[in-house]
């Protein structure tokens, strides 16, 4: 019995590879995306996805320092409009409150939920985690008018 096994599993055991050919598109497509960061004299800072049009709005990490531990932060609502150097919202800490101005003109179209059970996020990783809000921006010429990370930099030297 086992012989006539063996047997068998030599006859069936030689492998049939088969190849089959690989279709490939005729051109691959690639878009690019620019994402430029700027800031403001107040330190808010805005990550501005040319492409989508759409701005991520955080505080900046020299201001989250300069707050301390962070307890509150009141955001802008989904939906509304905001116009650039306009207050939107605030963030309270142990040390002192400080109102978030809006970089950019345009409609809030998302607020960062979790820094209303963890504010102490904005402490943690202001410039990720921690981000405010997003907005489509209505004019994407003021963020000519912001400050480059150089010139952030010497402000804050100043």
């Amino acid at each position: 019995m086992f012989s006539s096994l063996r047997q068998v599993s030599r006859r069936g055991s030689a492998l049939r590879i088969s190849r089959t050919p690989v279709c490939r598109p005729a051109a691959l497509t690639f878009s690019r995306t620019l994402v430029t960061k700027k800031y403001t004299a107040d330190h808010e800072s805005i990550s501005f996805d040319d492409e989508a049009g759409l701005g991520v709005v955080t505080i900046t990490e020299y201001a989250q320092k300069s707050l301390g531990d962070v307890v509150f932060v009141e955001l802008p609502e989904v939906g509304s409009t905001v116009a650039s150097g306009d207050a939107v919202g605030a963030v309270e800490s142990v040390k002192a409150a400080s109102d978030i101005y809006s970089p950019v003109s345009g409609e809030v179209i998302a607020i960062n939920e979790e820094l209303g059970g963890q504010p102490s996020l904005l402490n943690k990783s202001p410039e990720e985690k921690g981000w405010l809000f997003k907005v489509k921006l209505s004019d994407p010429a003021e963020m000519d008018a912001l400050l480059t990370a150089e010139a952030y930099k010497e402000h804050c030297e100043s």
